[in-house]
């Protein structure tokens, strides 16, 4: 199992190549100096999601890259983290690409098919202020930008208050209905992890965990595959709460009050994170310097607030600027949260269990 799945993002369909000027929804927050000219006019082509996710990236990262450099950032945007892999294989050695963010699981594909650059850490001076463990991935050969974040979801017409343990899923008075995750998802295996910690158990000892989540069969409406329909059954009053699933995912529907759609990173147990990773494949057709200031400019403090504010991703750099109307926010992570409440996953333990532990969540919950 690695960071990410490679089926998680594939309800995403839409592909597509844009100019970040003509993407970008907001205005840039970063103002040009007189030492960046020296990129004006040269071009930046980054492979990133055509998610929410994706889209803040452009928005937050490449349109202010742009408008501090005058480099022109060109973005093509796919849905899964396979269909990145593929683009960059199917060009071999002259890939389309200077920059691809994606998950850990490609990156590690990537590296060890030996596609991609071991970066040189000491050409990223924003590095400094990143906590060792968010640096890097992949075997060196990826550098953090964002931490894809999981809570717990909740309805805000049901539940009073945000709850603070993982335990209030077991509560049937408090939520009769609820969903999950799928059982390919890294969430899933975070739950069975959960829930074995809650029954006494640990990921070493798991067997109680499966017993735990047994508990559950009868209130699960269903497993969320889809984002889009989870939040839509929240917006229809069919759902009380669910999880592990990342506020991310529903960027607009938590705003919009329709919804009654809620998140909380709360959690006195923490929460999980994965590592989401920028790298630069070998022979890429750009400028290198181009490529390191644009990795460096994604982990700048302001840039990784923005991040954070817009799209409810982790900050990876300490230092990041999180304004005081978002710190109110329940789900808006700032760095201190991080720091005291992100679980890291253990990917290596995960790999040598996560066939077994698929098989065995997908029989509680499908027989």
């Amino acid at each position: 199992m690695g960071e990410h799945d490679l089926n998680r993002r594939q309800f995403i369909k839409t592909v597509g190549v844009a100019s970040v000027a003509a993407a970008a929804m907001s205005m840039p927050f970063i103002r040009a100096s007189a030492s960046d000219t020296r990129f004006a006019g040269k071009t930046l082509r980054l492979l990133t999601w055509s998610d929410d996710t994706g889209l803040a990236a452009l928005r937050n990262i490449a349109a202010t890259f742009e408008a501090k450099t005058g480099a022109k950032v060109i973005a093509d945007r796919t849905g899964s983290t396979s269909e990145m892999v593929a683009k960059l294989k199917a060009g071999g050695d002259r890939p389309q690409y200077d920059i691809i963010t994606l998950a850990g699981v490609g990156a590690e594909g990537l590296a060890a098919a030996g596609l991609l650059e071991k970066p040189d850490l000491n050409r990223i001076p924003n590095l400094i202020d990143v906590p060792e463990k968010y640096r890097t991935g992949a075997n060196g050969h990826g550098i953090g930008y964002l931490l894809w974040c999981n809570s717990l979801v909740y309805s805000t017409r049901t539940q009073k208050e945000a709850p603070d343990s993982y335990a209030a899923l077991w509560d049937a008075d408090l939520a009769p209905n609820i969903f999950l995750p799928p059982p390919n998802w890294t969430e899933a295996m975070d739950l069975i992890i959960i829930a074995a910690k809650l029954a006494g158990g640990d990921e070493h000892n798991i067997e109680p965990g499966f017993k735990k989540l047994a508990e559950l069969k009868e209130r699960v409406v269903t497993l969320g595959e889809n984002p889009n329909q989870i939040a839509e059954l929240f917006r229809t009053g069919s759902l009380d709460m669910g999880g592990l699933y990342a506020p991310a995912f529903f960027p607009k529907q938590i705003r919009d009050p329709n919804y009654g759609l809620g998140a909380t990173f709360g959690m006195k147990e923490g929460f999980y994170t994965d590592l989401m990773l920028s790298v630069m494949p070998k022979n890429r057709p750009g400028d290198t310097d181009l490529a390191y200031a644009f990795i460096d400019h994604s982990l700048d403090p302001l840039v990784q607030g923005k991040m954070a504010e817009d799209i409810f991703n982790g900050p990876v750099n300490a230092k990041a600027i999180i304004s005081a109307e978002a710190r109110k926010s329940p789900f808006i992570l700032t760095p201190e949260q991080i720091a005291e409440k992100a679980i890291m996953h253990d990917n290596a333990f995960l790999a040598t269990v996560h066939d077994q532990w698929i098989r065995r969540y997908t029989e509680i919950f499908s027989s």
